[in-house]
């Protein structure tokens, strides 16, 4: 790529005048404006936004110059590709020192690490510089820690070609950026933000049960619980507020400089409360209020010491965190994960931190990629907007957008920013004077000149159209928490301010009556016929109950939600209290760990007519056997617009689970009067998903209660032939769940605990045991899981029903994977002889 001329302008120029340019009284306006604009709109960049996008899609944000306190302030530009964050650039005067001076490095290093960007730019033009920011910051860095490239402005020339194949626009939509990034990873040093943030809050959370229980023993676990995850969220809140402007830049800090600390913070609570309305705060009993005040935290006892530790670590320079730009989808990520924990206290009332049951047999907590949120929201809230008015009185005001297990909130915060977008958008199409006049504007215009919605906009979207539900208490706070964030990211100190004297309006909504906490598979009727005495208050407590007609009655009255979304969980295993219910409720509900097929029966219950489903699940029910009443009331009830099967690609960190994206419509006559054709599509690529999605249109009629993966040719011809497999061959399956019933822990543990083990062969008569992942299409790897050779003496015969002879471990045989879009299989040796390969093999 040829160096344009403005650039070898611009070079010269500076040449020229360097001497100048370098003396203090030239501020880092001009140096903007001057040279860096034109430097990157010479790469393809819409600095000025020319090309009037909306505000969601400008190429360029110029964040707003304002200091926030004495440290800190927004990064002077931010890059963008649709609307998403590729990289930073801070601007500097020339008489800034870049390459060695350590304090701009650090400040970009924040910012860039804490939004999550991999690299980011420093330039004052006569110098320029790169830095990797996956590395965590430190004060004590040097200006070179991370720098991954260096120039001076007399290497522009030069080097315009590498420059450009990076950061030039062109070449960030052709992935040049990505494959930039990937190339220059560094392999040590990497701590992303969301996972120091973990680590950070869960070692809050470890301190503060530990200190709260032994300075106050009168605490139930509950209680316990509660205080600690509110503490933690009320800091962060009021720290987020500093760093974006709402609050006092240095009020926790202050905190510091006298004893007492926590009756002094609680003073800011309340503060808090009379400012933001929120739940998070909220210590009086208030006429119409769904929740009662919490009149238990403020009255606690925590010592000094642990508190100005946790405080004056989120401050800089102590603090590698830039909270103004942390975005909601990353606190939601690091929530996500704190949320598979749980504080339990012992018999000496000392707190314990542990991971929840159904977490550690689920192997884990996995947050939804974001890219498979906002495609969810656009293919159910994105249809639904179509063609209808914002405002007030408008048809999108009257949408209800449910997640019915949203854990810490990741569809819902997706939902509420696509409407908060769209509405933005639509207010600025129809004309700005009719919207931004009058007692009750919906929209502002921002210093920097772009239109805003007013907090009262943001309030009444947010109440009108998102509702959730979710069995953990937790998860329902920390839900709340994001959302509430997310209404005050675009406010400042003075609009706050604004609003509070001119309108006597506290600035956030009491979600209490949105985001509830319930079973959401378990209604009231749960109890009929069974004496509730019976059942421990901590059992009701577990299970509890949800009444849909009761927790969102006006909804219901009108026919249910208008869009289900969601990740429900996939594998909780219900106890003998709960899974009878489950069974007599749900004719979906066969596998007792397949919870995933219980929610989308409900989730189509509660829609309603014409309403659409977005659900991501697990994709063996397009081709398993044990899905046939599932498919079956998907087809009698709604019309299945479309299938995306992941396959084999996984979108979660957790191995061998794989996906589709499920998206039905609520019928509104009978099944015959369905729509005739499905949307199929098979994703090749994730990292190019959606761009590369390629529909194939299917005849509803194919779809039955079998198969619904279409380009299964010899799966679909096996099925229309009515020939079974049994019939070609000798069939046996001896997967462990097979051999126990579905049985849980007898003699202290499950049977897989008792015959099943990993690492190094302990006696040299047990035998290797294949697992799914160790089979491939037409090769083994053994991935050293060993079966004892006495198991059968440790089954319990009351219990265990084993139907696995050692005649057919040493058989010649077709093994296969059971979770797969296709056939996965391959001929297994006897094991004597495989046992032989694999240590020849080792």
């Amino acid at each position: 790529m040829a160096v344009p001329d403005k650039v070898l302008d611009l070079v010269e120029r500076f040449g020229r005048n360097q001497e100048a340019y370098r003396r203090g009284a030239y501020n880092e306006t001009q140096v903007r404006r001057e040279f860096i604009d034109p430097f990157f709109k010479a790469l393809g960049w819409d600095v000025d936004n020319e090309k009037g996008y909306a505000e969601a899609y400008k190429d360029v944000v110029h964040e707003d110059a304002i200091k926030v306190g004495r440290a800190t302030k927004a990064p002077d530009y931010c890059f963008r590709i649709g609307g998403a964050r590729k990289f930073f650039l801070e601007a500097k005067k020339p008489s800034v020192d870049i390459k060695n001076d350590v304090h701009p490095a650090y400040q970009l290093r924040r910012y860039a690490w804490s939004a999550k960007l991999p690299l980011s730019i420093l330039t004052d033009f006569e110098e320029l510089a790169v830095y990797d920011c996956r590395i965590k910051p430190d004060q004590a860095d040097k200006a070179a820690v991370a720098r991954t490239l260096y120039l001076r402005f007399t290497d522009y020339a030069e080097r315009w070609e590498e420059i450009a194949a990076i950061f030039a626009r062109e070449a960030v939509l052709r992935g040049s950026f990505d494959q930039y990034v990937e190339s220059s990873k560094l392999k040590r040093g990497t701590a992303e933000v969301d996972n120091a943030f973990l680590q950070a809050i869960e070692s809050w959370r470890e301190q503060l049960a530990r200190n709260l229980a032994l300075r106050n023993p009168q605490l139930s676990q509950r209680e316990l619980n509660f205080a600690v995850q509110r503490t933690i969220d009320r800091i962060i809140f009021l720290r987020i507020g500093e760093d974006r402007g709402l609050e006092p830049y240095g009020s926790l800090m202050a905190l510091l400089n006298a004893p007492e600390v926590y009756s002094r913070l609680a003073v800011l609570f309340r503060r808090a409360d009379d400012r933001y309305n929120s739940g998070l705060f909220h210590f009086r009993p208030e006429k119409g209020r769904a929740e009662a005040p919490d009149d238990l935290t403020l009255q606690l006892s925590l010592d000094d010491k642990l508190l100005k530790e946790i405080i004056r670590g989120l401050y800089y320079p102590d603090s590698p965190y830039e909270f103004s730009v942390l975005p909601a989808d990353i606190l939601g990520q690091v929530y996500e994960q704190f949320l598979g924990k749980v504080i339990r206290l012992t018999a000496g009332h000392r707190a314990v931190v542990e991971e929840k049951p159904e977490v550690r047999k689920a192997g884990g907590v996995y947050y939804t990629p974001t890219y498979i949120v906002e495609y969810i929201v656009r293919q159910t809230v994105g249809k639904l907007v179509e063609g209808k008015r914002p405002g007030p009185r408008g048809g999108v005001s009257k949408l209800r957008i449910l997640d019915p297990a949203c854990g810490s909130g990741s569809f819902l915060l997706g939902a509420y920013q696509f409407l908060l977008d769209w509405h933005r958008d639509q207010y600025v199409a129809d004309g700005v004077e009719k919207w931004a006049m009058g007692r009750n504007p919906t929209i502002y215009q921002a210093a920097g000149g772009e239109w805003r919605l007013t907090t009262g906009e943001r309030k009444r979207i947010l109440l009108n159209n998102i509702y959730g539900v979710d069995i953990d208490p937790q998860a329902v706070e920390t839900t709340k928490l994001s959302l509430l964030l997310k209404v005050l990211e675009e406010e400042s100190a003075e609009t706050l301010n604004r609003q509070l004297s001119l309108f006597q309006e506290r600035v956030l909504p009491d979600l209490a009556a949105n985001i509830q906490c319930g079973n959401s598979l378990i209604g009231p009727d749960f109890y009929d016929g069974r004496q509730m005495s019976l059942l421990s208050e901590e059992e009701h407590y577990r299970i509890n109950v949800f009444d849909w007609h009761k927790a969102f009655r006006e909804v219901m009255l009108e026919g249910g939600f208008d869009a289900v979304i969601g990740n429900p969980p996939y594998g909780i295993v219900f106890d003998e209290v709960t899974k009878p219910y489950l069974e007599s409720r749900y004719v979906t509900f066969i596998r007792n760990n397949d919870t995933y097929v219980a929610f989308i029966q409900k989730a189509i219950a509660l829609l309603k007519s014409d309403g659409l489903f977005g659900f991501i699940v697990p994709n063996t029910f397009l081709l398993g056997p044990y899905f046939d009443g599932l498919k079956r009331h998907i087809l009698e009830t709604t019309e299945v617009h479309s299938i995306v099967d992941f396959g084999l690609n996984q979108v979660f960190a957790k191995p061998n689970v794989f996906t589709a994206l499920l998206f039905l419509q609520q019928q509104t006559e009978s099944a015959e009067s369905a729509k005739t054709v499905t949307k199929f599509a098979k994703v090749a690529n994730p990292q190019s998903f959606p761009q590369s999605l390629q529909f194939q249109l299917v005849n509803r009629e194919t779809l039955n209660s079998l198969s619904w993966i279409p380009e299964n040719t010899l799966v679909a011809r096996l099925l229309q032939n009515g020939t079974k497999l049994d019939d070609l061959a000798w069939v046996k399956d001896v997967g462990l769940n097979y051999w126990t019933q579905g049985r849980g822990k007898t003699r202290g543990g499950s049977i897989a605990d008792r015959v099943l083990y990993n690492g190094e062969q302990r006696n040299t008569e047990d035998r290797p045991y294949l697992k799914g992942r160790d089979i491939d299409r037409y090769s083994l790897t053994f991935g050293n899981h060993w079966l004892r050779h006495d198991y059968q003496e440790l089954l319990d015969p009351k219990v265990d029903t084993f139907r696995f002879s050692p005649e057919f471990l040493q058989r010649q045989k077709i093994v296969y994977r059971q979770t797969a879009d296709r056939i996965i299989a391959t001929l297994e040796l006897n094991l004597k002889v495989r046992s032989k390969l694999t240590r020849n093999r080792k």
